[in-house]
Formats: C-alpha cells, structure tokens, sequence
C-alpha cells in the first residue's frame, strides 16, 4: 500500500471517530427534541459540532483554511438536511425503536453520512492534498 493510500484510509478512519462522537456523545436534548420542524436550532448546532469536529482533522491533515471553510459550509448543509429528512420520515410513520423500519431509516441516515465522508475524502485528495 502507498503512502497515500494510507493517508486516506487514516482520514476516513479519523472522520469516523469524529462521528461517532458528535452524533451520539454529543447530542444535547435540545438536539435531540423536535427535530421534525425544519428551522430546529438543535439540528443546527449538531451538524455545526460535525463540522468542528471535521475542521479538526482536516487541520490535523494539513488543509488549507480555504478548503476547511468551503468544505465545512458544504458538510453542515448535507448533515442538516439528512437529518431532517430522517427527522421527517421517522415522525411521519411514527417510528420508534421496536420497528424494524426505525433501524432501516437510521441505518439509511447512517449510509448517507458515511458517504459524504467518502466524499469529503475524495475532495480532499482532489484539491487539498500535497
């Protein structure tokens, strides 16, 4: 494996545990109640932790503060809105954690997540790596 390839498996690693922390050591009760209403300051200030934690690593790796602030616009807006539409979906069908279609919709909000990190991954190779 080149060096390189390491560099992106680590990211990716990194992204991970930055995840793992905002979205479920993170989260206030504000975060976490209400979530159905668009405009929802709780949602807001969750994706904005996503982005600090991933401005954190992307620093760790030597981005440029440009790309940070780009990319940090662009991973609040994804988050944002992933949420809500989960948010949504889960109310509309009034889901709760003995449903099997509860797990499908965190597990899809899940894979929506992790694919904007491969996403951010690839941008990050593409225009801020050395």
């Amino acid at each position: 494996m080149t060096e390189y390839v390491g560099y992106v498996l680590l990211l990716l690693c990194a992204l991970q545990v930055k995840h793992l922390f905002a979205d479920f050591f993170l989260q206030t009760p504000k975060m976490l109640s209400g979530r159905c209403a668009y405009a929802h300051m709780g949602r807001a200030q969750h994706a904005g932790i996503h982005v600090i934690g991933s401005a954190l690593v992307y620093l760790l790796f030597g981005a440029q503060l440009a790309f940070i602030l780009v990319l940090g616009v662009l991973e609040w807006v994804v988050h944002f809105h992933i949420d809500f539409g989960k948010a949504r979906f889960s109310e509309r069908k009034k889901l709760h954690p003995q449903q099997a279609m509860f797990w499908q919709a965190m597990g899809s909000d899940q894979a929506l997540h992790q694919l904007t990190y491969i996403a951010m991954a690839w941008a990050w190779v593409k225009y801020a790596a050395a």
